[in-house]
């Protein structure tokens, strides 16, 4: 049957009416919807969607169709369970796509098919492991790229065009929809495959830019990526500073001058959407613990600048201006620092300040190029950082209680005085005075001339420390070796060389490198420019010419005491001697092994480590020195027995 409309239409004079009939050419009978009216018509791995007198169904995430994309029922298609779907816990599976999916590529040798063809394999939704795959494609691309084809007639065009491209496909695995694709993969998967495609392209882009041989600029604008390319001849151009603004963030390089000449290529990244990807794992790095006292988030939008060649160019500073995502003023510039190799990242504030501040934007200053965000305080604090600074103050105070009583063991008896006895006193003096540095002065970084005099003077009593350790080490030797000395010349030159090689040691390295002298956090050695390593070389070199000589002193005693049994007793003072100083040498060397590990692999497990043998070194020291020498023990006994009190307690 048909039905009808009837509207009136009014005249233009309001006493006249007249009737319009109108004939519906359609029925107005209601669609049968299949997807309501029939209970998993697609199936339990399909989704069903109505059209108007049909429907179609189409497989759900983590499930292939057998057929067609889109199908019915009734056509025999199934929907059955993508071998990609759990991939990502598996890292056999993972490996397997991943050369699967470069290898489908190995016959498209022109960049810019090739980029064409992972665009649109990651234009639809992808798995997590499809994510893996394509950032590894991605990566292989990279080669590819310089030039963009050799045979072009104009290579700036395809330039242009390949770039377009590339921002593209980046653009299709970070945006929003791929999102829980990303969350999906292992932690520990996810951060190297976003610190890989964060590497690929910085490098790609530069490649890229190599095929413009004028000055150019590109500017590139995708939803959750952006880029501003810069390449020009540093002889034909005057510019020194440039800057680029992107939506609400703005970026700016100040260059110092240089007299060569050349191509230069600056790329400026804005990535919209990422920052949750950028997170520090549950290990993370602190020692950070100090610049990380509380969990701090990634608030803003993550940037990056990269630039070639760096001696051409020579950033002298970058100043960038991040808006927040949330309104505060407990702020911090950091960077994502990662090693290109294993491509696992941290977030790190080395050679980055915070300028200015306000509810919706941080101003920063950084000496270095990379990419950079906003991290900001939720508020929470850190659990360890309380548990590290007690047993800090804690162990410290034992410390200094302890080497102020080995002092006083050493200096007041004189029946123990000999030159081993000599040694350990300066040694001592040593510890105390750079522990008690420690204590007061470590958190002095708001004055820059005291937090660096602090600095150097704990950088050289911890290295006079390690040197008395080296004269504990020649003194045994010589011992053992039978050589004649005259005491009172061999004193001296322990004390030019105790006392005098670290004093040579930090005039050369304040003279070259005296601003790394405290940084904002603590008043110790900066690890900019590996500056921390003029005080580890030195102390791992004193390590391990105190094992090779432990090495030959323990042999030639043991090859002694089995030959010559008469002198059996001489050896045996030997021995004890240096069990002392092995004992020494494994609280010193333990203890600064844990500090290397910890600024090379920081994690919460080296942090303790390194903070309980430093803290109680000053009790070890007394425990190995003096609790457990039967010469001090005697005249301890000798001292108290004559106080009645003491000498009931010594019964």
């Amino acid at each position: 049957s048909m039905d009808y409309y009837c509207m009136q239409e009014r005249e233009t004079k309001p006493s006249a009416w007249r009737i319009t009939i109108v004939l519906l050419l359609f029925p107005l009978s209601t669609d049968d919807d299949e997807c309501q009216n029939v209970t998993d018509i697609c199936g339990k791995n399909a989704n069903c969607t109505n059209t108007l007198g049909s429907y179609f169904c189409t497989c759900n995430p983590g499930f292939k169709s057998t057929g067609l994309s889109s199908f019915q029922t009734n056509d025999g298609t199934l929907c059955e369970e993508s071998p990609k779907k759990n991939c990502h816990l598996n890292d056999t599976c993972i490996s397997k796509i991943v050369n699967k999916t470069i290898g489908s590529m190995t016959n498209i040798t022109k960049p810019l098919p090739l980029l064409e063809e992972i665009r649109k394999q990651t234009s639809g939704e992808l798995s997590p492991v499809d994510v893996i795959s394509y950032v590894e494609a991605l990566s292989h691309s990279v080669t590819l790229l310089n030039p963009v084809d050799d045979t072009s007639t104009n290579m700036e065009a395809l330039a242009n065009e390949t770039i377009t491209e590339f921002i593209s496909t980046v653009n299709n695995l970070v945006e929003k929809d791929e999102m829980n694709a990303w969350y999906k993969i292992k932690t520990e998967d996810r951060e190297r495959t976003i610190t890989k495609l964060l590497h690929t392209v910085e490098e790609a882009t530069l490649s890229i830019s190599k095929n413009y041989k004028t000055s150019t600029e590109v500017e590139v604008n995708r939803e959750h990526i952006a880029l501003k390319l810069y390449a020009f001849d540093s002889e034909q151009t005057k510019t020194i500073n440039i800057q680029t603004t992107v939506k609400e963030d703005f970026i700016k390089l100040t260059s110092k001058k240089t007299n060569l000449k050349g191509n230069v290529s600056i790329v400026f990244l804005h990535y919209n959407g990422i920052s949750n990807l950028l997170k520090h794992s549950n290990d993370r790095p602190v020692m950070d613990y100090e610049q990380f006292a509380e969990d701090f988030t990634v608030a803003s939008q993550v940037i990056a600048v990269a630039l070639k060649p760096a001696n051409i160019y020579k950033v002298e500073h970058i100043t960038f201006s991040l808006k927040h995502s949330q309104v505060s003023h407990v702020t911090k510039c950091a960077f994502w620092e990662y090693s290109p190799p294993i491509m696992k990242g941290r977030w790190a504030t080395t050679g980055c300040e915070r300028s200015h501040a306000n509810r919706s934007h941080t101003t920063c200053s950084c000496n270095h190029l990379t990419h950079f965000a906003i991290l900001m305080s939720s508020g929470r604090l850190s659990p360890h950082v309380d548990i590290l600074t007690r047993i800090t103050q804690l162990g410290m105070i034992i410390s200094l209680i302890c080497l102020s009583m080995c002092i006083f063991t050493f200096w007041f008896f004189s029946e123990i005085q000999s030159t081993r006895t000599t040694i350990h006193k300066n040694l001592c003096c040593s510890l105390f005075m750079g522990e008690f540095i420690f204590l007061v002065g470590i958190k002095m970084s708001a004055h820059k001339l005291f937090c660096s005099i602090v600095a150097m003077l704990l950088h050289y009593f911890f290295l006079a420390a390690f040197a008395w350790m080296c004269i504990e080490g020649i003194h045994l030797y010589l011992i053992v070796a039978g050589v004649i000395y005259n005491k009172g010349f061999l004193h001296r030159n322990f004390y030019i060389f105790g006392y005098g090689s670290p004093a040579v040691v930090v005039i050369i390295s304040a003279t070259l490198g005296y601003k790394y002298y405290g940084t904002n956090k603590a008043c110790w050695l900066s690890t900019e420019n590996n500056f921390i390593w003029s005080f580890i070389g030195p102390a791992c070199l004193i390590i391990l010419v105190n094992l090779l000589a432990f090495g030959v002193i323990i042999y030639k005693v043991y090859r002694h005491t089995a030959i010559k049994k008469p002198e059996i007793s001489h050896y045996e003072n030997i021995r004890s001697c240096a069990r002392g100083a092995l004992a020494l040498l494994f609280v010193l060397g333990a203890t600064w092994t844990f500090g290397i590990l910890h600024i090379l692999h920081e994690t919460t497990a080296t942090a303790y480590l390194f903070t309980i043998f430093n803290v109680f070194q000053g009790m070890f020291i007394f425990i190995f020195l003096c609790v457990l020498s039967r010469k001090i023990q005697e005249e301890y006994y000798r001292l108290f027995k004559n106080v009645p009190c003491c000498f009931e307690c010594l019964r």
